[in-house]
């Protein structure tokens, strides 16, 4: 299911190359996670080149994991972190909440920080993801004409952090941190996107002045 929210959508036989598993087992899995309602079949990939690069002969018969499988993946107490953290909104205000949830990424940086450190800077945005994976994010790296977007195809806090958006901002500040440099969140599961998309530009491009929201300042010329 992570190989499925990180492709959007892959056949039995792709799962089996990724997992080197066979694809006759694979379709015993897809099958359990149907009768689940985890996941669900779809005649062709929602995006990547493989929507049109299939020759003659019937489609392959993708799949892709349902809202209900999402749930599933979710880390559970959410219940208990959202009354919790109403509590400490109350007690403390939006800024205690804030200062809660950029403490709880310090704890992560502490951990990752030197791995992504260790990477050139143009290879940083990649070790982020493989950090964020490890932690169940399900993430990778995209490559745009001006840049990386690091893509978070599943948000294990993503209930909560749709009623706490401190929990996003927050780890929008840590990824600035890590990289050493400008980003721009674009997107957010917990707001109804499909993916939690962070714009990273190449260093070479960067604007000097560091900015966690909103696009870089304007240069001005003499």
């Amino acid at each position: 299911m992570r190989v499925l929210l990180e492709r959007r959508t892959a056949s039995a036989a792709e799962l089996a190359e990724a997992l080197g598993l066979t694809a006759a087992g694979v379709r015993r899995h897809l099958d359990h996670l149907s009768a689940d309602g985890h996941v669900e079949p779809c005649t062709q990939p929602l995006v990547g080149p493989a929507a049109g690069a299939r020759g003659r002969g019937r489609p392959a018969r993708h799949f892709r994991v349902t809202d209900a499988g999402r749930d599933a993946l979710e880390q559970g107490y959410d219940d208990l972190a959202v009354s919790a953290l109403r509590f400490l909104a109350e007690t403390g205000g939006n800024d205690a909440v804030l200062d809660f949830a950029r403490r709880r990424w310090a704890e992560v940086e502490d951990r990752v920080a030197t791995g992504v450190a260790a990477a050139p800077a143009a290879k940083r945005p990649d070790a982020l993801a493989r950090a964020l994976t490890a932690d169940g994010y399900a993430a990778s790296v995209r490559p745009t004409p001006h840049g990386d977007q690091v893509c978070q195809h599943h948000c294990p806090v993503a209930h909560v952090a749709a009623e706490f958006p401190q929990l996003c901002e927050a780890e929008t500040e840590f990824f600035a941190r890590l990289l050493g440099r400008h980003v721009q969140r674009l997107a957010t599961i917990a707001h109804g996107d499909g993916v939690c998309t962070t714009n990273v530009p190449r260093p070479h491009i960067e604007n000097t002045t560091a900015n966690t929201h909103g696009p870089p300042a304007e240069r001005t010329t003499a």
